[in-house]
C-alpha cells in the first residue's frame, strides 16, 4: 500500500476542499465492469495514488516492459501502459527493437493550475510511466524521431472520488465537434484576454488588408473583395495534388463573384466541411487560398503571397485541417461518421482512465505538418483551431484548450493541457533587440528545410510571409526585397552564410538558387555554434547573431538582375581581445580596401549571373580527412565532420574542422576562404602543438571550389580554423565571386 506523510495528507485535504469546477458536455456513463488486473497492478491503490501523488524518485515498480506487453489482454492497467509505449515509441515501425532490459514504474505528475484572479490553485495528478534501461535503444528511438510522453489521465466524472475538482481532468470526446464548446473558447479569448490576442508584433493598427485580397462570403456563396475591417476566418490545409476543378481562375472569377456563383458541389471535402463549420460558428467570411487567389494569374499570386503575413495575422482565427491528408478528405467531426476519438477509456478500481492525445504529437505525425506552405500559416495566426482526427484543439497567445480536457473554467489557465505551443511561438514574441530576430530566422530555416514542397522553387515563397514580418522586426528596410535575398537576411549576411546542413540532409543542388544560400541545397539546414564540429548532432539553436565575434569581410556586393554589383549594408561585428591574450605575429589580419566594381562589369568581362556574391578575403589550401572522434557520427549520414590538417609546424597537425559531404575522399586538398571570427571550443585543433585556446581564436572558413567553365566559385562546406595556423606566407588575398 502506498503511504503518505501527515504533512502531505494535510496539504491534499486542503486542496480537495475546493469547490468542483463545472464543465460543459458531461455525459451520463452507463454501468460497466472494472477491467481485470494482474497481481502487480491489483496491489496498487489508484485512488490514493491519484489523491496524494507519487514522486518520480519513489515510483512504484511495475516490472519488465516485455512482461507488461505480454499482459495486454489480461490486465487493464498493463493495456494502458502498453498502448502508451507502443504509440509513443512507434513500436510497429521498430519490430526488431530489443526491449529485454527495459523496466517500468508508476509515478504521478502534479500540475498546479494557475488562475489570473485570486482563486485557489487546484492540483491535478496524472499517472506517468518511468522507463529505466532505455539507454541501449535511445539512439534507435532518436533516429526514428520518436517522442516519449507517457501520461495517463483520470476523467472528470471521477475527479471527486480522489478529492479533486473536475477542472483539468480528462473529458469524453464525442463523434462530432462540440460546436458550443468551440464557441465558448472563442468567446473567452475575445472577451477575457483583454485584447492580448488581437495584436501581432509585425502589424500596426494602420495595416489593413489590401483591396486585392478576396474572401468567400459563405452566406452568398460568392468570392468578393474583403470588406473594410472585415472579420474573417482563414483555412490551412493540405492540397494533396492538383485541383483545377475547384480552383478560382481568370475564367471563373467573374461568375464566382455573383451570389450563388460558387458551385458547392465542386468543392472537395475539407473545404465544403470548413464552410459548414464556420456557418455553425456564426461567421460569414472565409479565406481559402485555392478560392481567393486566382491560380492561373502569376501577378495575382505574387501580390497575395507578399501580403500573407497580413492575411493570416488579421484573421479572427485560423482553422487547421491537421486530420486531413488532402483537400478531398472530410474535416473530422463536422459530419457524422467522420472521426473516431480513440480515447481508449478503461475503468480500473472504479476510476475511468484514458490516454490523452498530445497536440504536438498529433501534429508531428500529420501530413499537414510535412507540407512547406502550412508552416508559415500556423506561425502567423493569432488564434488556432486544430481539427485533428481525434478531437479539436484551440490555441491562442494566452491559453490552450481541447475537447479532451476540462480546461476552460471561470478564469484563465496558464497551464498547457495535452501539449501545445511548441515551435509555434512566432506570433507571440516581440524582440526589442533586432539581433534577437535571428533566432526566429534560424527556427524558420531549420523547419522549412525539413518540409516537402510540390514545387521545389517555392522554397522561399513558402516563407515569404514570415520573412516579411521579420523585415519589420529588423527595422533596416521597408521592403522585403531590400532585407532578404534568396531567403538570406542581408543585414546579418556575415552570420547567415554560416548555415550548416544536418547530418542526413540530401547533398544535391537546387540549380536556380546560389550555393551560398541554404535554399540552393535540398535537405534540412540550420545554425549552430562551433560545437557542431565536435558533435554532429549538436543542437541547431542560436539565440541571436553572437555566434561570431568579428566580421572579417569589409565589403559585400550582390549582382542584381541588371548585372550590376550592389553593395550590401551588412552589420559589422567588432572584437574585444581578452586581457591575457597578447598581440603576436600569428593574429589574423583581415584584408582591407575597396572593390573595383567597374572591373567586375568591364566590357570584355563575362557578365556575372544574378545572385553572385562578391567580397574580398584571404584564401589558402589545406588537406582534409574524415574525423574519427566526432560524437554522433553515423555511417548512414550524408554529411560528416572532417579534420583540417596542416604540415606546419609538424606533418598532419589538426588545425580545425569542417562539415563536408561524406563522399569527400580522404585526404583531399581544398581551398578555404576566411569569413569571420568565433569563440573557442575544445577539440577543434591540436592544443598541445599550437597553444591554448582563447576568446576569438577560431576563424569561420568556407570550403569553395571552381564552378566548371566559370570564374565563379561555389560553396562546399563551412568550418573553423585556429587563427595561429592560418598561413601567412602561402595565403592569397583575392576577390571571391561566389555563385
Amino acid at each position: 500500500m502506498f503511504c503518505l506523510s501527515k504533512r502531505q495528507r494535510r496539504t491534499r485535504a486542503k486542496e480537495s476542499s475546493l469547490d468542483p469546477i463545472p464543465s460543459s458536455g458531461t455525459k451520463e456513463i452507463p454501468n460497466e465492469d472494472d477491467a481485470p488486473l494482474c497481481s502487480v497492478c491489483s496491489a496498487l491503490d489508484l485512488r490514493t495514488i491519484l489523491q496524494y501523488g507519487v514522486p518520480r524518485k519513489h515510483a512504484i515498480f511495475l516490472g519488465q516492459l516485455t512482461d507488461i506487453l505480454d499482459k495486454y489482454d489480461k490486465c487493464g492497467l498493463c493495456r494502458l501502459v502498453t498502448t502508451v509505449v507502443r504509440r509513443q515509441w512507434q513500436l510497429s515501425e521498430l519490430p526488431d527493437l530489443d526491449l529485454a532490459e527495459i523496466t517500468c514504474a508508476l509515478y504521478t505528475t502534479g500540475y498546479l493550475v494557475q488562475f489570473l484572479d485570486d482563486s485557489p490553485w487546484p492540483r491535478v495528478e496524472r499517472l506517468n510511466i518511468r522507463i529505466s534501461g532505455i539507454s541501449q535503444v535511445l539512439p534507435i528511438l532518436k533516429a526514428a524521431h520518436t517522442v516519449f510522453s507517457s501520461e495517463i489521465e483520470l476523467l472528470e466524472e471521477d475527479a471527486s472520488k480522489v478529492g479533486r475538482t473536475k477542472g483539468f481532468h480528462g473529458r469524453r470526446v464525442g463523434q462530432n465537434v462540440d460546436i458550443d464548446l468551440l464557441k465558448r473558447w472563442i468567446h473567452i479569448c475575445e472577451h477575457g484576454h483583454l485584447g492580448r490576442c488581437e495584436k501581432v508584433w509585425w502589424r500596426s493598427a494602420e495595416d489593413v488588408l489590401p483591396k486585392v485580397v478576396r474572401v468567400l462570403d459563405v452566406t452568398r456563396m460568392a468570392i468578393v473583395p474583403a470588406p473594410a475591417a472585415c472579420r474573417y476566418v482563414a483555412l490551412s490545409y493540405v492540397w494533396g495534388g492538383m485541383g483545377e476543378e475547384y480552383w478560382t481562375t481568370r475564367a471563373n472569377l467573374k461568375p464566382r463573384s455573383r451570389r450563388g456563383g460558387l458551385d458547392a458541389s465542386l468543392l472537395p471535402g475539407t473545404i465544403s466541411d470548413t464552410i459548414q463549420l464556420i456557418r455553425q460558428l456564426g461567421e460569414r467570411y472565409l479565406w481559402i487560398d485555392a478560392l481567393c487567389i486566382v491560380q492561373d494569374d502569376p501577378e495575382d499570386k505574387a501580390v497575395q503571397i507578399r501580403v500573407m503575413e497580413l492575411i493570416y495575422g488579421s484573421s479572427v482565427f485560423t482553422i487547421f485541417a491537421v486530420g486531413c491528408t488532402s483537400a478531398r478528405d472530410p474535416l473530422p467531426g463536422v459530419r457524422p461518421g467522420t472521426r473516431d476519438p480513440q480515447q481508449q477509456i478503461t475503468k480500473i478500481q472504479g476510476l475511468h482512465l484514458a490516454i490523452p492525445n498530445s497536440l504536438n504529437e498529433v501534429i508531428a505525425r500529420s501530413a499537414w505538418n510535412q507540407r512547406g506552405w502550412t508552416y508559415q500559416e500556423v506561425m502567423l495566426s493569432r488564434r488556432c483551431i486544430f481539427i485533428t482526427a481525434y478531437q479539436v484543439y484551440f490555441e491562442c497567445k494566452e491559453d490552450q484548450w481541447c475537447e479532451g480536457a476540462v480546461a476552460e473554467p471561470v478564469g484563465h489557465s496558464r497551464t498547457t493541457i495535452h501539449g501545445g505551443r511548441v515551435g509555434r511561438e512566432f506570433a507571440r514574441v516581440h524582440q526589442s533587440d533586432s539581433r534577437a530576430y535571428f533566432q526566429d530566422y534560424n527556427n524558420i530555416i531549420h523547419t522549412i528545410t525539413q518540409r516537402r514542397l510540390t514545387v521545389e522553387s517555392d522554397i522561399v515563397d513558402a516563407i515569404t510571409a514570415l520573412l516579411s514580418a521579420l523585415t519589420k522586426g529588423y527595422k533596416v528596410a521597408d521592403d522585403i526585397d531590400k532585407a532578404f535575398r534568396f531567403g538570406m537576411p542581408l543585414v546579418d549576411l556575415a552570420v547567415a552564410l554560416l548555415w550548416q546542413p544536418t547530418a542526413n540532409a540530401s547533398h544535391s543542388r537546387r540549380a536556380s538558387w546560389p550555393s551560398w544560400s541554404w535554399a540552393g541545397w535540398r535537405g534540412a539546414a540550420g545554425y549552430s555554434d562551433v560545437s557542431l564540429l565536435v558533435n554532429i548532432h549538436a543542437s541547431m539553436i542560436v539565440h541571436d547573431t553572437r555566434m561570431i565575434n568579428e566580421s572579417l569581410v569589409e565589403q559585400w556586393y550582390i549582382i542584381d538582375d541588371n548585372g550590376e554589383p550592389v553593395r550590401q549594408d551588412v552589420r559589422h561585428y567588432g572584437y574585444t581581445r581578452e586581457p591575457n591574450q597578447t598581440s603576436n605575429s600569428s593574429t589574423y589580419v583581415a584584408p582591407k580596401g575597396d572593390i573595383d566594381t567597374q572591373q567586375l562589369i568591364a566590357e570584355n568581362a563575362p557578365r556575372l549571373p544574378t545572385g553572385t556574391l562578391v567580397f574580398r578575403t584571404n584564401s589558402a589550401r589545406f588537406d582534409v580527412m574524415k574525423a574519427q572522434d566526432v560524437a554522433g557520427a553515423n555511417i548512414r549520414s550524408n554529411y560528416a565532420i572532417y579534420s583540417i590538417l596542416s604540415d606546419i609546424p609538424r606533418p598532419s597537425t589538426l588545425v580545425g574542422r569542417v562539415t563536408l559531404p561524406c563522399s569527400t575522399h580522404s585526404p583531399t586538398s581544398y581551398e578555404f576562404i576566411v569569413l569571420s571570427r568565433t569563440d573557442k571550443c575544445n577539440r577543434l585543433y591540436d592544443e598541445d602543438t599550437l597553444g591554448r585556446p582563447y576568446m576569438g581564436c577560431m576563424l569561420y572558413v568556407m570550403v569553395v571550389r571552381k564552378i566548371q567553365g566559370e570564374t565563379r566559385m561555389e560553396r562546399v562546406g563551412v568550418g573553423a580554423i585556429f587563427e595561429a595556423a592560418w598561413p601567412k606566407s602561402t595565403a592569397e588575398q583575392k576577390i571571391i565571386l561566389l555563385g
